[in-house]
């Protein structure tokens, strides 16, 4: 983990916003870009000066913007706007959520278009540093103009007007919360007083749902490599055939992700015991869907997961405020609006439940007496008087259909808001909160079937599986020990799937 990500509104990545969400990483402004702002904010003072009408600087909001705000209003304009905004309900973002939109907003503020004073993106650097997060609600963003209610309840608290979570892990995120004054007050900062403009750049943003996404494809990368290792992992104990992984196949058909899985299927297979106890007495001309086309399938997974990344990259370093300044100009568009982002997380919803439905396949052909090559019915030596390890499945079938029904786009749902002014919405934040589910509900899918898959090798020794295999049988013995008679399998499933939440297991 670096020691310190230095924001510019230029630079940061996906694996910046893990190491300040997750792992606590240190913040600090670029000198540069905080100059570089402060210029662009001399044009919105310039703008005041000179009696120029500017939306959101000395008009109203959204209908409103034909009415024009008196010079000496505009502070109390922002305030409250932020405080009529903080609309959101439900239950409260997950800190390293709330981490990763406060380091999202604070790196998009410094760019120059925003116009604010760099003290906005230093006070959140500050907050982050000292592990004050606001309580942001869960619902109540339709994605445009940008996460509004999720981004007002973040501008509150910095105001010191809403409640935080002072926590230094997310190991300790449980904690009761505080007033955002006294959280301040125990550092010895001020609350923040927004300035003509800034209440109004600091809400309009895409910023919530962009946090959401960049924390999943990070996740999702990791998960993926994951469910090749539960495939290969599958193969070997279904004592299958590692010839559909040829490279030669999948030259043809050159899909990026397609080569890249099959490369990693063929290296976790290499030296397997098990492949060539079979391959002369019992040689498998063609595996099932579930195992043959694994490549295939699973490549187009990883295909889908790039676009996210290639599209969470963009947005993490744009700016998605309103009104812009371009040098002595000041225009108003509408980079607020989160489809781009809303359409990433409905695609990766379907990449991920993709991910689980193969996955659970292979998991029924592992339990499956008539499917599992010679395996113990329900991978289990005491069938009928212990069901073995029948129900697993049925988790994950279960889960796999629940991540179905979460797969209905969300980015095509919009309702018109304000006074139909803002008649196209992308409900970002709904897409987000779906795509979340699918991932915890696909890392339980993937660790079923590695917990059958685990449990098929036992019945094969005292052959080995393939190198990289044997690996993975390691980690998931660190975690959840061999069968021997029924016992509860919810400890195991949740330990695994724990175990995937964190890096790929192989």
């Amino acid at each position: 983990m670096p020691d310190q990500i230095v924001l510019d509104g230029e630079s940061l990545t996906v694996q910046q916003v893990v190491a300040v969400s997750r792992e606590f990483a240190k913040v600090s402004v670029s000198p540069d870009a905080a100059a570089r702002l402060s210029e662009s904010r001399e044009t919105i003072e310039r703008a005041i000066a000179g009696g120029e009408v500017v939306y959101g600087v000395n008009t109203g909001f959204g209908k409103l913007a034909d009415v024009r705000i008196a010079d000496d209003q505009l502070e109390q304009l922002q305030r409250n706007l932020v405080r009529s905004h903080v609309a959101g309900v439900g239950p409260p973002l997950p800190v390293d959520v709330v981490r990763g939109i406060m380091l999202l907003r604070a790196n998009v503020l410094l760019k120059p278009t925003s116009g604010v004073r760099p003290v906005l993106a230093e006070k959140l650097a500050v907050m982050l540093n000292h592990a004050i997060h606001p309580l942001v609600p869960e619902q109540g963003s339709v994605g445009a103009s940008g996460d509004l209610a999720p981004l007002s309840h973040l501008a509150f608290a910095m105001m010191g007007e809403g409640e935080v979570v002072v926590c230094h892990s997310l190991d300790s995120a449980n904690i009761s919360p505080m007033s955002a004054a006294a959280a301040f007050a125990e550092i010895d900062v001020d609350p923040i007083t927004f300035g003509a403009k800034e209440g109004l750049s600091f809400l309009n943003g895409t910023q919530a749902q962009s946090a959401i996404l960049a924390l999943l494809v990070h996740d999702a990368l990791s998960l993926w490599r994951s469910a090749l290792a539960a495939t290969a992992a599958s193969l070997e104990a279904l004592r299958g055939t590692p010839v559909p992984f040829d490279s030669r196949i999948h030259e043809t058909r050159p899909h990026a992700g397609q080569i890249e899985a099959a490369k990693i299927l063929r290296e976790l297979l290499v030296d397997s015991e098990i492949r060539k106890s079979h391959e002369h007495d019992d040689p498998r001309v063609q595996d099932a869907y579930s195992l043959r086309c694994a490549p295939q399938v699973l490549g187009s997974v990883r295909d889908a997961i790039e676009f996210c990344k290639t599209t969470i990259d963009v947005e993490l370093n744009s700016s998605t405020d309103n009104p812009l300044v371009f040098g002595s100009d000041v225009l108003s568009g509408g980079n607020f609006h989160g489809q781009p982002v809303a359409l990433a997380l409905d695609v990766l919803s379907i990449a991920l439940t993709t991910l689980a439905g193969i996955s659970e396949r292979r998991t029924e052909r592992l339990v499956n007496p008539d499917l599992s090559q010679g395996l113990p019915a329900f991978l289990t030596e005491q069938a009928g008087i212990a069901s073995g390890f029948m129900i697993v499945q049925v988790t994950a079938a279960a889960i796999v259909a629940e991540c179905r029904s979460l797969c209905m786009p969300a980015s095509v749902q919009s309702i018109p808001t304000g006074a139909a002014q803002e008649d196209i919405v992308p409900m970002g934040m709904a897409a987000a909160m779906k795509a979340r589910r699918i991932m915890s509900n696909a890392q339980r899918v993937v660790a079923c079937e590695l917990l059958c898959a685990v449990q098929g090798l036992e019945y094969l020794k005292p052959l080995e599986p393939g190198e990289g295999v044997r690996s993975v049988v390691s980690r998931i013995r660190e975690v959840a020990q061999p069968y021997t008679e029924d016992r509860p399998h919810a400890p195991d499933i949740e330990a695994i799937a724990s175990l995937l939440s964190g890096e790929a297991i192989a």
